[in-house]
């Protein structure tokens, strides 16, 4: 690929306000089970309850909120809408995948319009839950309910916005770059991922950043490996130092809460690291000096968006799957915060000639968005 810079286009892209998850938004409400009448279950026809404030709770992935990545990116669309909107939200919560059957149901039982499950994690409880609740609308981010006609399930292309952080991996491995004492290292063209749990969806996420990786050149080498959670953050520092020290100077994760650990031992080894979900140079500004962009997904436009619809009482519009892709212009990768205007065309060239790929169908990958 040649370096000139062409002009997209496809549509307008993520800004750096949409991505941005505020962590000052959350605060962790516990909800109690409680007498639920069949009148109340919030059907999506009504609006909220015939025009009265409208009930938002959200459940969190394994990672929980203050993850300053993608818990947080959710919550900041119902933080959004409850601006806009008669409407209040709760956040419950749970870090137990084996606990979301009981605690869907407890909060099905306490009488909100909308339950909003943030993970793939859910999708088996909810499977049940939706059907034991049929009046109770939900929303299933990450995938889809087959069938049931209260569920709005939300798929980010998360294959696509690992592709563009391979993408950049790739590019910037190949170039001599540095930055308040870090720098990469183009004669050795290594870079590393780190994974969370070691579970389909994560293995998509590293799939999909390898050929990333690849489709700027196939001989990058890249080493892989897992923290083991999603909130270990001294897991995913070792496994990411281990990758630094066989060569890798950069290094992306997928590991939620946990990926703090990747961006320390970038900052105390000298090298680079990528961000995912949401522009983690701001969330994570204590390591934007190492963060040299974010693969992103506007996953608050999803929750801003379904919250709305059960105001205005269209939520039977978003029931069945929804997505978020780069030819939305909902899946991107961002530049951190600190190198606006410090990195070569190079990468701004090779980002914007995948996201055509991906627009015009030219890019096959061998993960879907939630496995391999």
């Amino acid at each position: 690929m040649d370096d000139k810079l062409t002009e997209s286009d496809g549509p307008a892209r993520i800004s750096r306000r949409t991505v941005l998850a505020s962590g000052s938004v959350i605060a962790s409400t516990t909800v109690f089970a409680g007498c639920l009448s069949g009148d109340d279950g919030g059907d999506g026809e009504d609006g909220g309850d015939g025009g009265s404030t409208t009930r938002v709770a959200i459940i969190s992935s394994p990672a929980g909120f203050d993850d300053n990545a993608f818990n947080d990116n959710a919550v900041q669309g119902l933080e959004e809408a409850s601006d806009e909107f008669d409407l209040e939200y709760s956040t419950v919560e749970e870090t137990e995948e084996s606990q979301y059957e009981s605690v869907q149901a407890d909060v099905a039982e306490s009488d909100y319009d909308l339950i909003i499950c943030v993970g793939d994690n859910h999708t088996d409880p909810l499977e049940t839950n939706a059907s034991e609740y049929p009046d109770q609308n939900w929303m299933l981010i990450n995938n889809i309910v087959e069938g049931a006609d209260n569920v709005s399930g939300w798929i980010e292309m998360n294959n696509e916005m690992s592709f563009l952080a391979g993408v950049a991996a790739g590019v910037m491995t190949q170039e001599d770059f540095e930055y308040e004492g870090s720098s990469t290292d183009p004669d050795g063209m290594t870079v590393g991922f780190v994974g969370g749990e070691d579970i389909p969806l994560i293995n998509a996420f590293e799939q999909s950043y390898i050929e990333g990786v690849e489709w700027v050149n196939e001989d990058v080498e890249v080493l892989t490996g897992y923290g083991g959670s999603f909130s270990d953050t001294g897991a995913t520092n070792d496994v990411a130092e281990s990758q630094i020290d066989d060569g890798a100077d950069i290094v992306w994760h997928a590991a939620s809460a946990a990926g703090g650990g990747v961006f320390s031992a970038a900052q105390d080894n000298d090298r680079f690291a990528l961000g995912v979900d949401v522009d983690q140079s701001v969330t994570e500004d204590q390591y934007q000096d190492v963060i040299l962009g974010s693969a992103v997904k506007a996953l608050n436009e999803a929750t801003y968006t379904v919250s709305e619809a059960v105001v205005n009482g269209n939520f039977d519009e978003y029931v069945g799957e929804q997505n978020l892709s780069v030819e939305q212009g909902s899946i991107d990768f961002i530049v951190g915060q600190a190198f606006e205007d410090e990195l070569p065309d190079a990468l701004t060239q090779n980002i914007e000639d995948a996201k055509t790929g991906f627009e015009n169908d030219e890019i096959d990958l061998s993960c879907g968005p939630t496995s391999c």
